[in-house]
């Protein structure tokens, strides 16, 4: 049996991977953000990417919480 999953499930799945790929980036390259923007609000001492970091972890928890609950809503269709 195949699940007849909505869009929103799917916006939600992308969301979560895409907040996911950015915190191991930020983690991993802290200065991705500046080198991309130019701005360095906190002069090096990693401040705000840290705070990114967490920003991004909770939004992919709650982005994926949201998707999983998608999935467990989803209609059975027949095959």
């Amino acid at each position: 049996m195949k699940k007849r999953l909505r869009s929103i499930f799917w916006v939600e799945s992308a969301l979560a991977s895409i907040s996911a790929f950015l915190a191991v980036l930020t983690l991993a390259w802290p200065d991705w953000i500046e080198g991309l923007s130019g701005f360095d609000p906190d002069q090096h001492n990693g401040s705000v990417e840290w705070g990114v970091v967490i920003a991004l972890v909770v939004a992919t928890a709650i982005f994926a919480a949201l998707a999983r609950r998608e999935w467990y809503r989803a209609p059975q269709g027949s095959i």
